[in-house]
C-alpha cells in the first residue's frame, strides 16, 4: 500500500506518474491530504487499506520457531540479506547456544540489528553485494516482545534517556510566545 501525500504544489501529471508507476509494480496507491484537511483529506487512503485487509494474503514465516537461533541467523543471512554465509564471535555463539538451550526462549523470534544502509552489515556496501559473510557479535534479549537480536557489524544503539533530559530546559514565555532552551 502507497500512500501519495499530496501538496498543493504537486501538479496532476505528477500523482498521475507516481500512481502509474505503484500500481505497475503490483502495488495499491491511494491520495492523501491529511497534511491539509485532516481525516476528512485521508478518505481515500482509509478506504484502500480496509479494501487491502480485505484482501485473502499468501503469508508465511521464513522459519519454523522451533528452529534453533544459529540455524535461523543463517537462514535470514543467505535468503533475506544474500550472504554467503554467517561468523559468529566466541562470545556470540556461546550467548546463542545458552538461549537455544533455555526453554524459557523457545518461543522468541528473531529480529536481526544491523545497519540500515546495507543488506550487508556494512554501511558502505550499496546495492546486492556478493561474497561476504555477516558477523555476529552479540545477541540481545528483550523479553518483553519475546524477541532474540543478534547484532551484525558495528552498529552504535540509541542511547537511552539521559538524567538531565534536554526538555527541562525547554520553556515557553506565555507573554511574548518566545521558546528558550531548544539550542
Amino acid at each position: 500500500m502507497v500512500c501519495i501525500n499530496c501538496f498543493h504544489t504537486d501538479t496532476k501529471e505528477e500523482l498521475a506518474l507516481v500512481r502509474r508507476a505503484v500500481e505497475g509494480a503490483g502495488a495499491r496507491c491511494a491520495a492523501s491530504e491529511h497534511w491539509a484537511k485532516g481525516g476528512e483529506g485521508a478518505l481515500e487512503l482509509a478506504d484502500a487499506v480496509l479494501d487491502a485487509c480485505k484482501e485473502e494474503v499468501n503469508f508465511r514465516f521464513l522459519y519454523p520457531l522451533e528452529m534453533k537461533l544459529r540455524d535461523r541467523v543463517e537462514l535470514i543471512a543467505e535468503v533475506v540479506y544474500g550472504a554467503d554465509g554467517v561468523v559468529w564471535t566466541p562470545e556470540a555463539e556461546a550467548k546463542s547456544k545458552q538461549l537455544e538451550a533455555d526453554p524459557k526462549f523457545a518461543d522468541y523470534a528473531t529480529m536481526m540489528v544491523k545497519t540500515h544502509l546495507s543488506l550487508s552489515h556494512d554501511p558502505a556496501l550499496k546495492g546486492v553485494p556478493e561474497g561476504w559473510v555477516l558477523p555476529i557479535r552479540d545477541v540481545l534479549v528483550y523479553s518483553g516482545a519475546k524477541f532474540l537480536c543478534p547484532c551484525a557489524g558495528a552498529i552504535s544503539l540509541m542511547p537511552g534517556t539521559s538524567s538531565n533530559p534536554g526538555f527541562r530546559r525547554v520553556d515557553v514565555d506565555v507573554k511574548t510566545g518566545k521558546v528558550s532552551g531548544l539550542f
